[in-house]
């Protein structure tokens, strides 16, 4: 009995990584407006404070997985934790917009060394098959809710006033869990077994967050400075970097050594199909958090306060259909995450087309329930769909490759869409939502393709 309860507390602990994680990528959302008057931000700059933040996550997503390996997963979690506690506490000091770009960066980077040893310690911890989907659930439902946690708390810190500026409370509330989460881990988390013999590529890190980079900071920068020829070389750079990257990668490989990431992966067709879904979905999900949050805000005159309650019950909805897809995924397969597109359709359109100036605030709930219930249906399924056919002894190379997908499509999603609907906002902010939400309804579409064309029944050639 000891056993088996120690084996939920620690899966309970590092749960907290990507439960803080997630929060302090959309706690951010709500408190825009308060958060660009204290630093003295453009659109642009609050841009990157979201995107900056997935930047460094994504980079260093896989490495950082294999720093579990290498040096103990309790240990890297450790001082993962600990370095994105401090860093959480840096952009609660920051007094310009450059600065808490920089210090968010950090953090982000600290949380991609954290969050990989969740998924590594749930490999470990639970061996049978059911225990691990339970455990899996639960970490797809940790991501999912606390998306929305993080909305919730942005309205109601940013409200509140105490000796310091409430929007800085956002950051320094990581203090205590950190304190608290490190202490634990300490005291009832087992070191894993070391292979010293893993190794790190460092010239694929570089290239890698150097491509990432240049696609991502032109695409938001760039905007604002009315599309320079500089914002057009580094997009062109990026593509040639990705490009250098995988030839890259590919040449390691075929000199038996440790690539960034395993090419081979990528001749699984289901595989591929996933993670396109997954980029597509991660850049609706993160999107629409984002301008649900400034529309509600400055387009329709809610409180941040308020704008941050509207989500509590979509958080509920989103919880009750993450359990109910988890149990009939086994019986209808990808026809539960079709459903859930078509609800997020129908969502996106009724808002597009409802949310005006005086609209009543039990129709925003309603619609924003929608979208939670369908959601739901979809996100903490992705990682199942995604990684279904792949070979057992790629297990670890995959989940970080869908982590990295995961969190540079989130950049991309703030970057793009996010751009188009900050864009628009000089005009008026209903103009905005209906440009924003227009790139949502494409990114549905495409994920709605993506899910037709995936193979539902497992593919027998092991082609990795």
């Amino acid at each position: 009995m000891k056993e088996i309860t120690n084996k939920w507390l620690e899966l309970i602990i590092v749960l907290s990584a990507p439960l803080l994680s997630v929060i302090d990528v959309f706690i951010i959302n709500v408190a825009i407006p308060t958060i660009k008057k204290g630093v003295h931000a453009t659109d642009a700059e609050m841009q990157l404070v979201i995107a900056g933040y997935l930047l460094g996550y994504a980079a260093f997503l896989i490495t950082g997985g294999r720093a579990g390996d290498h040096f103990g997963r309790k240990k890297v979690f450790f001082w993962g934790m600990f370095a994105f506690t401090v860093a959480s506490c840096l952009c609660g000091l920051s007094q310009s917009a450059f600065q808490l770009n920089v210090t968010r960066f950090f953090q982000g980077l600290s949380a991609s060394f954290m969050v990989p040893q969740t998924i590594a310690f749930i490999q470990v911890l639970f061996t049978d098959t059911k225990e691990r989907a339970k455990a899996f659930g639960l970490y797809g439902i940790t991501l999912g809710t606390a998306a929305v946690i993080g909305q919730i708390l942005g309205g109601y810190l940013s409200d509140t006033h105490w000796v310091i500026d409430g929007w800085r409370l956002i950051f320094f509330i990581n203090l205590p869990i950190g304190i608290v989460t490190l202490w634990a881990t300490n005291k009832y988390i087992t070191e894993t077994v070391k292979h010293q013999s893993t190794k790190f590529d460092y010239s694929g890190i570089l290239i890698l967050t150097l491509a990432l980079f240049s696609l991502i900071y032109p695409l938001i920068q760039g905007r604002e400075a009315g599309w320079p020829l500089w914002s057009f070389g580094l997009m062109i750079l990026s593509v040639i970097l990705f490009v250098f990257f995988i030839f890259n990668q590919k040449m390691k490989l075929s000199k038996n050594k440790n690539p960034l990431i395993d090419i081979r992966l990528f001749t699984i067709k289901s595989f591929n199909i996933g993670l396109a879904a997954v980029l597509f979905h991660f850049m609706l999900h993160t999107a629409y958090l984002l301008l649900s949050a400034v529309y509600l805000q400055n387009g329709l005159g809610v409180s941040a306060l308020d704008c941050g309650l509207y989500f509590v019950v979509p958080g509920v909805l989103f919880i009750g259909s993450s359990v109910l897809a988890s149990r009939m995924i086994i019986t209808f397969g990808k026809r539960v995450l079709q459903v859930g597109i078509v609800i997020l359709a129908i969502a996106f359109y009724l808002q597009m087309t409802l949310w005006k100036p005086g609209i009543s605030p039990w129709l925003i709930i309603g619609l924003m329930g929608l979208w939670g219930f369908g959601n739901g249906l979809v996100l903490p399924s992705l990682l199942n769909v995604a990684l279904k056919n792949v070979p057992s002894q790629y297990a670890g190379a995959a989940a970080g490759i869908y982590s990295t997908f995961q969190q540079t499509a989130s950049a991309l999603g703030v970057s793009i869409i996010g751009g188009v609907f900050f864009y628009f906002s000089k005009y008026n902010w209903q103009a905005a939502y209906h440009a924003g939400v227009t790139g949502l309804l494409i990114c549905v579409a495409l994920v709605g393709l993506m899910l037709y064309v995936l193979p539902d029944k497992k593919e027998n050639k092991n082609q990795a």
